[in-house]
Formats: structure tokens, C-alpha cells, sequence
């Protein structure tokens, strides 16, 4: 197990943060919404919801929020989403993966197209990147609940496959299967985990210089405007100098 990574597959600002956090409610929102009507509107039946709640509450998604979006799926007005996935490459031989709930297929492929094309990218067929990646969980918590080696024994014992630790935090990796039953192990030694999602992790990382960041991250940003786009992966990896230009 690798006890510190340098980098992040997907490097997120806080100004962006701050900047879309209406968009980012939304996008929570209906995530949840999904999950309910996928199952369950009881989130302790139902673990995707348990998970979606989970994870918009440590985006400060408000309570009154949360509860309108479980009613909202089982009204008749609640739209029927579906969840679709789209491959491309980037500048740089990058790879990028798109999650996106929709309930037009033909609007959001047309913009996710166009997005690609507009940063030099292009989009390609279901499997043509998502082969270097791993589908896996992650688990993450904040740096408070203890250092890297407590983190990385908590992990081990709960039998997590890696674990990266940086100022900011920790994030646990595990196998898709056993994201649940690692969760609920990690949670009875460091508490409740800010965190736990299914992700695309890149098994190998594509290092690019400035101007080629410069272009992805506008692609990712304009990705993730989107409003039917849930997610963004990627491969590339920048050095920290760079990372702090493209940061400031």
C-alpha cells in the first residue's frame, strides 16, 4: 500500500468550488433524488441513498434540501433520469471519463461532444479509456481524524487496498465490492467518513506540462458546467509548481 500520493487524478480549486456551489447543490440533489427512486426512500434500506445523503452533507448541502429531493422522486413530476458514460482523450493523450445523469441522452452527448472538440479533444467509443482505469471506492476523511500511519493501520485492518495522505486529508482506496463493508469498518475506528463514492482511478498517470494543463483543466471546468454531468476522471498528472500557477 502507498502511504503518500503526490498527486490527484482530479485537481479541484476551492475559488471553482465556491464559485459553482448552486450548480454543485443541484447536481446532489439530484443524485439523490435518483437514489430514491432507485430504491427505497428510507435511506437505512437503501445504501446508495444512505451514501448520496452522506456525501451531500459534507458538501453542506442544506437538510431542507436533502428532503425535498427524497419527495421529489416519488411525485409523478419527477423526472426520469438515466445514468450514461462517455469516454474521451484530452490534450496530451489524456484519457477522461464523464458520468452524467440525464433524461435527454441526445442533448448531453451533443455537448459533451462539443466540449471535447472545442478544447482539442475528442470523444470516443463506451471502452476506449475506462480500460486504463480501475473502478473502484473511495473513502475519505479529514486530516483531523489522525495522522497517515493511523489512517494506513485503520485501512489495513478494514482490508482497503491504499491509502493517500496530504495536508488536507486522507483518501482510503478499496474494491467496488467491498466499499460498503470497508466503510462500515473504517467508520467504527475513525468515525463517520466525510466521503464514500464509487470512482474511475487511472492505473497509470500521463504527465503533462503547463500549457497542455492549462487546456485541460478548461476542459474539465467546462465539463463539469454542464449541468447533466455528475463526474470528471482523469490521467494527467502536473508537477506542484505548476499546479500552484494554475491554482493562483
Amino acid at each position: 500500500m502507498a502511504g503518500h500520493s503526490q498527486f490527484k487524478n482530479i485537481m479541484h480549486r476551492k475559488g471553482r468550488q465556491d464559485s459553482v456551489r448552486s450548480k454543485m447543490f443541484s447536481k446532489l440533489a439530484r443524485e439523490i433524488t435518483v437514489a430514491a427512486k432507485g430504491g427505497l426512500p428510507d435511506p437505512s434500506m437503501n445504501s446508495r441513498l444512505r451514501l448520496a445523503i452522506q456525501n451531500a452533507k459534507a458538501q453542506s448541502l442544506p437538510k431542507d434540501v436533502i428532503e425535498r429531493a427524497i419527495k421529489k422522486a416519488s411525485g409523478n413530476d419527477a423526472e426520469n433520469y438515466e445514468e450514461v458514460r462517455y469516454e474521451g482523450y484530452g490534450p496530451g493523450g489524456t484519457a477522461i471519463i464523464v458520468e452524467a445523469l440525464t433524461d435527454n441522452r441526445n442533448r448531453t452527448a451533443s455537448n459533451v461532444r462539443s466540449t471535447f472538440a472545442k478544447a482539442g479533444g475528442a470523444l470516443g467509443e463506451t471502452g476506449s479509456v475506462s480500460f486504463s482505469f480501475d473502478h473502484v471506492g473511495e473513502i475519505t476523511y479529514k486530516s483531523a481524524v489522525g495522522d497517515a500511519d493511523k489512517v494506513m493501520e485503520a485501512a489495513i485492518e478494514a482490508g482497503a487496498d491504499d491509502v493517500e495522505s496530504d495536508e488536507e486529508g486522507h483518501s482510503i482506496i478499496c474494491g467496488f465490492e467491498a466499499m460498503n463493508e470497508v466503510a462500515k469498518a473504517l467508520e467504527a475506528t475513525l468515525g463517520e467518513a466525510e466521503t464514500v463514492k464509487v470512482i474511475w482511478r487511472a492505473q497509470n498517470n500521463v504527465p503533462v506540462d503547463e500549457e497542455k494543463a492549462q487546456s485541460l483543466m478548461r476542459l474539465i471546468d467546462s465539463l463539469e458546467d454542464d449541468d447533466d454531468v455528475q463526474n470528471v476522471y482523469s490521467n494527467f498528472e502536473v508537477s506542484e509548481e505548476v499546479m500552484a500557477k494554475l491554482s493562483a
